[in-house]
């Protein structure tokens, strides 16, 4: 084959540090205008970004020249920055270490769009922790529940195995 051709879907989603509730309603889509610059800016299409004030979800057409780490790395240092020197935190801001990417078929597309733009509502239901805990099962990834989440000082960060939601 003279050439590569690839179509692949990726849904990002990484959480506030210790899953702090800073992303607010007011500046949210300024936010994520500049979030789909960086995944333009680096030859990636997004597809849908949305999330909640503690964590993101960012559903692309991924280009495999670029190595997803160093994407996902370039969108949450540069975006980081950004809340920063926006002063939207008074406190300063970063993003968890590590992340989620999942992949889909291009029958998924609708399904994914539509779940990603109704994450408030989703939410109403079931915590970030439970959904990513959902998204692993889902995708039959393996995990050490010791390093899945910061978590805030109140909370632990050992979750059960059996305790996956359904």
């Amino acid at each position: 084959m003279a050439n590569s051709y690839t179509q692949l879907y990726i849904q990002l989603v990484f959480a506030v540090k210790r899953r702090q509730t800073l992303i607010h309603r007011d500046w949210e889509d300024h936010l994520y205008r500049y979030i789909t610059g960086i995944v333009q800016d680096n030859k990636h299409k997004l597809i849908r970004i949305n999330g909640m004030p503690d964590h993101i979800h960012i559903f692309i057409i991924y280009k495999p020249s670029q190595p997803l780490p160093q994407l996902v790395e370039n969108i949450k240092t540069s975006s980081g920055k950004f809340i920063r020197e926006m002063g939207y935190v008074k406190h300063g801001f970063n993003w968890q270490n590590g992340y989620g990417a999942f992949s889909y078929s291009k029958s998924h597309i609708e399904k994914v769009i539509q779940y990603i733009d109704n994450q408030k509502e989703h939410h109403k239901k079931k915590n970030f922790q439970q959904e990513y805990l959902q998204f692993l099962k889902m995708h039959e990834i393996e995990y050490d529940p010791k390093y899945l989440f910061e978590f805030n000082d109140e909370e632990t960060s050992t979750i059960p195995p059996d305790n996956l939601p359904e």
